[in-house]
Parts: structure tokens; C-alpha cells; sequence
């Protein structure tokens, strides 16, 4: 990647732009046609030291200039190479992008190419809309226009902790005794037999290991958390070394959540699961934690482009955006209601209550 995050690659036949084909390793040119292949890589695959990372400043060599424009509704940030010019954000449709110069940010070290080309994302999207009940007709003939995709890569973080936990707690485990109650049945008293569940607890300790690979955490404020969680699972299997010739033709996210902060998301997604580990490893019916110490060791973290498909739009002065996960084509969105299409149907259902009444009496 170079200063100011000039990523164009031109065609050796005609000398117009090339531009990355969706589900292969290659540029293609739109003019004539000349294809050049992307040689995959494996470097940038291994993870830096955490440590490393927490304490990068500007001159640090990992450290990358780009160029970047800012929106100023959604506080998204994309890097731009030197002729770009974008005249709406992809995140929330608004309409002015400002250049807002060069900053020095963690590279990338590895992207996830897209598979998905822009006619299967809106096929996908297409289907999803088709799903909604009570959109605006607004919405359906947005789909029926073939607007344009925007094709973008989000930054994430991806982190990797080898852990060892200790625990002490307590073991439940169910047994039912039979008691006798009195209740009344036909209006005399009589002695019923049933059983109840009671739990016997005993007191344990011990400990379990967890190795965690890859945990991604959005690394961008942008795109909201349950749209950044909803795309999952990525198959980070696929990630190769990063080539700026994956981002021709595609918008490149950078990221606004510092790495420090980003790492204690991740920690805390640590917890929840090593809590799911102790309590199976305590076994029995039920189970109480009253302590747990977890260790983390060789943590480490990537700086990674995940790529999606999105559209973006305005109505009644609102920001709705639809995302496809760009290598499985999952589908989430906002989705504004129609309160006409709602009140037509309530008014239909109480008509049609009304004449069931009016009949049955």
C-alpha cells in the first residue's frame, strides 16, 4: 500500500483501470478485456504479538499513510486513492464525503476476497425484501430498479489467546423424593403421592484450557454491532495475504475502534465461553461459579478486510441500509414500516371480525 492509498492498477493493453473479479484471484478490464491474475500469499496470515500492537505508535513500520474521506452522519472513515471522489457514504446514504486527509494506521495484513459478484448480492437482496410484510411500495421498487451495490471491505480485528482457567464452585445434581399432600377431590380430603425434584450440591474446583483462533471483533462503528455479528460466520480459512489488487474497484473501510479497545470486546467474548467450558466441566443438572482466573497467553491479532455488499437509501428523511455478506450472500437490513399498508390491514381485520359476528348472531 502506498501513501495516499493510490490502488488503481492500469490495463497493459489500453491503460484503463483494472478491476478485481469477485470468486477469483484476478483483475479484469471492462474496456478490453485483458485479464492478469493475483498471485495468493500466505504473508500477513501470522498474527502480531498483542503486546506489539498496544504499544505501535506513528513510526512504527506497521504503521501504513492512507488518504482518507469521512462521513459526517455515521462517522464512517474510507480510504481513498488518488482520483477518488465519493459522492455518497456507503453506510447510511448521505450525500457529502469529505477528504479528510492522511492518517497513519495499522496496514491490513490480510483480506477476505469477494465471492459473491454484485447480481448474485442483489439477488440475495432481492429475495430478502421480497420476505418483508408492510414495507412502503418504495422499497420494493427500490429493489425493482437494479440500484447499484456497493461493494466494501470492513475492517475487523481477529485475535488468537492460548487460555487457562481455574474455577470453584459448585456440582448440582437431581434427585426426587416422594411426598404426600393432602388435596381436596370431590369435595373430601385425600392423601395424593408425587414426586419433587431436589438438588444435592457438592463443592468442586478445577480447571479447563480454551485456544482461541481467529475471534473477530468489528473493527468499525459504521456498521452496526448486530449487523457486524449478524454476518457471521466468515470463513477465515479462505483469508490470504493482503494485495491492494483485491480493493480495485471496491471501497476499503478503515477502522475507527482502536486495537486496545477492540481486544477487550474480544476478552469479554473469552469469558462468556470459558464460563460455558466450567460449567460443563462441572457437569451434574445445574451448576454455581463462584470464582473463576483465567490466563491468557500468546495473544496475538491481525488487522483484516472482510467484504460486503450494501445499499444504502433515504426515506422519510431516515438512513436504511441493507448488507449481503459478500461470500455467503446472508442477508439482514433496516426496514422501515408502512403505517398505511398496517392500518389497511387492521381496518380489513376489523371489517372482517365484524361480519363473523354479524353472522354468528
Amino acid at each position: 500500500m502506498t501513501d495516499g492509498g493510490d490502488h488503481r492498477f492500469p490495463c497493459a493493453q489500453c491503460g484503463a483501470s483494472l478491476r478485481f473479479r469477485p470468486g477469483q484471484q484476478r483483475l479484469v478490464c471492462d474496456w478490453c478485456g485483458h485479464e492478469q491474475d493475483i498471485a495468493p500469499t500466505r504473508a500477513g496470515l501470522t498474527e502480531i504479538p498483542l503486546a506489539q500492537g498496544l504499544d505501535l505508535d506513528a513510526a512504527a513500520p506497521v504503521l501504513d499513510a492512507v488518504r482518507e474521506l469521512a462521513c459526517p452522519q455515521c462517522g464512517a472513515r474510507v480510504m481513498a486513492d488518488a482520483t477518488h471522489h465519493a459522492s455518497a457514504c456507503p453506510f447510511c446514504a448521505t450525500p457529502v464525503v469529505s477528504d479528510a486527509g492522511v492518517s497513519r494506521r495499522i496496514a491490513p495484513q490480510a483480506v477476505l476476497p469477494f465471492a459473491l459478484t454484485e447480481d448474485q448480492a442483489r439477488a440475495a437482496m432481492k429475495a430478502w425484501l421480497g420476505g418483508l410484510w408492510f414495507a412502503p411500495s418504495r422499497l420494493a421498487a427500490y429493489a425493482r430498479k437494479d440500484r447499484r451495490l456497493t461493494g466494501v471491505y470492513s475492517p475487523f480485528w481477529t485475535f488468537d489467546a492460548d487460555t487457562v482457567t481455574t474455577y470453584r464452585g459448585q456440582r448440582g445434581d437431581a434427585y426426587y423424593v416422594t411426598v404426600t399432600v393432602t388435596q381436596t377431590v370431590n369435595g373430601r380430603p385425600q392423601p395424593v403421592s408425587r414426586q419433587e425434584r431436589r438438588i444435592r450440591w457438592t463443592p468442586v474446583t478445577g480447571r479447563v484450557a480454551r485456544q482461541f483462533d481467529d475471534l473477530p471483533v468489528a473493527a468499525s462503528t459504521a456498521l452496526p454491532q448486530r449487523f457486524a455479528d449478524g454476518m457471521q460466520p466468515w470463513d477465515l480459512d479462505a483469508l490470504t495475504g493482503f494485495d491492494p489488487g483485491f480493493l480495485s474497484g471496491f471501497e476499503a473501510e478503515l477502522y475507527t475502534i482502536p486495537l486496545a479497545d477492540a481486544h477487550q470486546v474480544a476478552r469479554d467474548r473469552m469469558a462468556r465461553v470459558i464460563r460455558q467450558d466450567v460449567q460443563r466441566d462441572i457437569g451434574g443438572a445445574e451448576q454455581r461459579i463462584a470464582h473463576v482466573d483465567s490466563r491468557h497467553a500468546n495473544e496475538g491479532f491481525k488487522h483484516v478486510l472482510l467484504p460486503l455488499w450494501m445499499a444504502a437509501y433515504r426515506y422519510n428523511g431516515h438512513s436504511y441500509r441493507m448488507v449481503v455478506n459478500g461470500r455467503t450472500g446472508k442477508v439482514m437490513g433496516d426496514r422501515p414500516w408502512s403505517v398505511w399498508k398496517i392500518s389497511a390491514a387492521v381496518a380489513a381485520a376489523l371489517v372482517a371480525l365484524a361480519a363473523i359476528l354479524y353472522l354468528t348472531q
